[in-house]
């Protein structure tokens, strides 16, 4: 084995079910249930499931038809954006506390570098203090999150580590161990070893990484291909050497989601990604920004990341522009083997728009009913105002107070009042255009961060 650190200094921490667990945090009539956020319509897909909603076989990346089809009885949510980037900048801000070596990988999840931290040695003891002082701000901060967390000597010890004692454990690889704590696990363990993969080494007779272990780089590249097949043998012997990379700012808006099994199908990516220029969209409009390049980025199986790009004679905040753009780039992209991460950016930015120049709907597509689901009505005023009611949103009755959509159609939302300082509340429909039922954000809300 190549020992690439002689302490455990990488830290890697997960927000358990991060998504669903904002939800259920200020939702108090979803506590302790299955709740499922991600793409509520026809196309949808699930973003991130509770582990009550796990325990029913629903997983991220999966069509909501499908995990409506094994858990009926969870609470379907469109996401609250607002809601996980203020929580995520909470986490990220005790991180860069504790290191000024943090890299985020996502909204939910990062990597730290405990050799640039203030402490007085890099022991086990040591390491392990930090850590579960960490947990403990991360869940005061967060008002109740928890996260798991890994420490090893490199990143992908770390990621296994955060991953073995979930939700809400820790675990730290001391020096020395990781060929005896990776040997008895199954290959699936490895990142970008998904289903198809497993599969493929199956019928090698490759179940473990010890098995994995013994397979000569020349009869992995052979079973899985020359990118991952190289990847495989290293991580096999716990070899990564990767360093923490802070993050830089960027004149930029995006989106991203990693997926626990890789994507294969194009048309549920297509999806994704349409979902995600809604989202990009909505954070523009919300800057009084636009932008004039758009980005698709994309992690496939093997870790190996790609980034296309197509600019625009001028910018926009469209989300249909936005989507086909993207999903263009996507187009010309081999995804076969599978894929880890979607993410859709926005650069050039500008606080003006060339109106309607870019903003023309393909035939038959419905650019904001599941691309943006939370939009707000168009200045021209003309959408019909129950398109905003999308089920999780946060509104606030003239009447009742403060609640949140569970559910709206045919001119009726229906609200449950509650928040997560209150009891579970009760429930009312209203017309959807109610004049005393509107939208409510925090009166202290954040403009989006620029990423």
């Amino acid at each position: 084995m190549t020992s690439v650190r002689a302490h455990a200094s990488v830290l890697h921490l997960d927000l358990d079910a991060f998504f669903a667990a904002v939800e259920q945090r200020d939702k108090p009539s979803l506590r302790g249930k299955p709740v499922v956020v991600g793409g509520t319509g026809g196309r949808g897909v699930v973003s991130t499931a509770s582990y009550e909603a796990r325990a029913f076989g629903v997983r991220s990346a999966m069509s909501t038809r499908e995990a409506r089809a094994r858990c009926p009885h969870a609470a379907y949510l469109s996401g609250r954006f607002e809601a996980y980037r203020s929580a995520s900048a909470a986490v990220m801000a005790v991180l860069r506390d504790c290191s000024p070596l943090v890299e985020p990988l996502s909204l939910d999840e990062a990597f730290v570098d405990l050799a640039r931290a203030d402490l007085p040695d890099l022991e086990v003891a040591t390491v392990s203090a930090l850590a579960e002082e960490l947990r403990a701000r991360v869940h005061q901060v967060t008002g109740g999150l928890t996260a798991s967390v890994g420490v090893a000597s490199s990143k992908f010890l770390a990621k296994i580590a955060s991953d073995l004692r979930k939700p809400d454990g820790l675990v730290v690889i001391e020096p020395g161990t990781e060929l005896a704590l990776l040997r008895p696990l199954h290959v699936s363990v490895i990142p970008g070893v998904g289903p198809a993969t497993v599969e493929r080494l199956k019928r090698a007779g490759v179940h473990t990484v010890e098995e994995l272990e013994r397979v000569s780089q020349e009869e992995l590249v052979r079973l899985v291909g020359k990118a991952q097949g190289q990847g495989l043998f290293q991580l096999a012997r716990a070899e990564d050497d990767r360093p923490v990379v802070a993050d830089r700012e960027t004149k930029s808006v995006s989106v991203e989601g990693t997926y626990e099994h890789d994507l294969t199908d194009r048309p549920q990516m297509g999806a994704i990604v349409t979902r995600q220029a809604g989202e990009v969209a909505k954070r523009l409009r919300a800057s009084g920004l636009s932008g004039r390049t758009i980005t698709l980025k994309v992690r496939l199986y093997d870790f190996t990341t790609l980034s296309r790009s197509s600019t625009l004679p001028a910018p926009t905040d469209e989300p249909a522009t936005i989507a086909r753009l993207a999903r263009t780039l996507l187009e010309d992209l081999d995804t076969s083997g599978g894929v880890r991460l979607l993410g859709v950016g926005v650069s050039g930015l500008a606080d003006w728009i060339q109106e309607d120049l870019f903003a023309t709907t393909e035939p038959g597509e419905d650019a904001t009913a599941e691309a943006a689901p939370e939009a707000e009505p168009d200045q021209a005023g003309a959408r019909w105002r129950s398109a905003t009611w999308a089920p999780g949103m946060d509104i606030v009755h003239a009447g009742h107070g403060r609640g949140w959509v569970w559910g709206s159609g045919r001119g009726v939302v229906t609200v449950r009042f509650e928040t997560a300082e209150t009891p579970p509340g009760p429930v009312r429909s209203f017309r959807a255009d109610d004049p005393d039922l509107e939208r409510w954000r925090p009166p202290s809300e954040e403009q989006p961060a620029e990423q």
